[in-house]
């Protein structure tokens, strides 16, 4: 259901150290593949337009997997009345104790803000969606969406501005994803029984197609083969004496006060929902919630 990027190993100096990394910007042919429903992918020069209909949605699906970095899509979502779709743009490893980072973006009607559903999975666990809506409106014009992916935290970023920190608190003894590579996905879908006022709100078909854009695919992350284990990616993927990944310095390893400003600023104003204060469904406050804003 989705695409990953490719990119190549590019190797430069800095502070004397080498710091490794893969980076790619390209169209969409050169880095990923349909996951499904080829007929309902629009191509119009660098931007790629997935369509959703009543006969099918559409995704697609990177190319290759990795493990730590950063990658970033820009993404102009449905225009008008948009309830009842969902447009997904996730990272997740394989099998049912996966590693998973999710945006998804909840249609709305017309007039309505889109709200944003970030969740993150461990070992298989999720349940711990955050939901907001934006201070731009989405639809009108294309936006950076990024996860940056360490060995200390996962940050959501929008235009990159900080909407949401998972930090690693193995300390404490919480799982933190770090050992799994991930691949990059999107689609487009009708989740009409959730996706709007708790489904209470249907897709309105005669709106069809709807239709989400894409384009500047990035990826500067650490590329996992298939064919090598687990552990020896892990090993590959992580700095060590001459070897550096920028992902690891330690500027990166939390927010800087400038992006702590922002993530606070988001939280007091866009956050409309989080799973940490919900108490019917959590009557304990999940064990993470307890350690670190996230």
């Amino acid at each position: 259901m989705a695409v990953l990027f490719k990119m190549s190993l590019a190797f430069g100096f800095f502070l004397g150290l080498m710091i490794l990394g893969s980076s790619s910007s390209a169209k969409f042919d050169e880095l990923f593949q349909p996951g499904w429903a080829m007929d309902h992918f629009l191509y119009e020069g660098d931007v790629l337009k997935l369509k959703l209909d009543n006969y099918s949605g559409a995704g697609f699906a990177s190319k290759n997997k990795y493990l730590f970095g950063k990658v970033t899509i820009q993404i102009k979502l449905v225009e008008g009345d948009s309830a009842g779709t969902v447009t997904a743009y996730y990272m997740s490893s394989d099998g049912p104790n996966h590693n998973e980072f999710d945006f998804e973006f909840l249609g709305n009607t017309s007039g309505e803000p889109y709200l944003v559903q970030t969740n993150v999975y461990v070992n298989g666990i999720g349940n711990r969606e955050q939901r907001m809506n934006l201070w731009f409106d989405p639809t009108k014009d294309f936006h950076s969406y990024s996860v940056l992916w360490n060995q200390r935290q996962v940050v959501f970023l929008v235009d990159e501005t900080p909407i949401r920190v998972h930090t690693n608190m193995e300390h404490k003894g919480i799982p933190f994803p770090k050992d799994q590579a991930m691949g990059v996905y999107s689609s487009i879908w009708n989740a009409d029984d959730w996706a709007t006022q708790g489904g209470l709100v249907k897709t309105d078909w005669s709106h069809a197609p709807f239709i989400a854009s894409y384009k500047g695919f990035e990826i500067d992350a650490c590329e996992c083969p298939v064919s090598v284990a687990a552990d020896e990616n892990a090993k590959k993927c992580s700095s060590s004496g001459e070897k550096r990944f920028w992902w690891d310095e330690p500027t990166l390893s939390e927010l800087s006060l400038h992006q702590n400003h922002q993530l606070l600023w988001v939280r007091a104003n866009h956050l409309v929902y989080d799973y940490c204060t919900d108490t019917a469904r959590f009557p304990v406050m999940p064990v993470e919630c307890e350690h670190h804003r996230h």
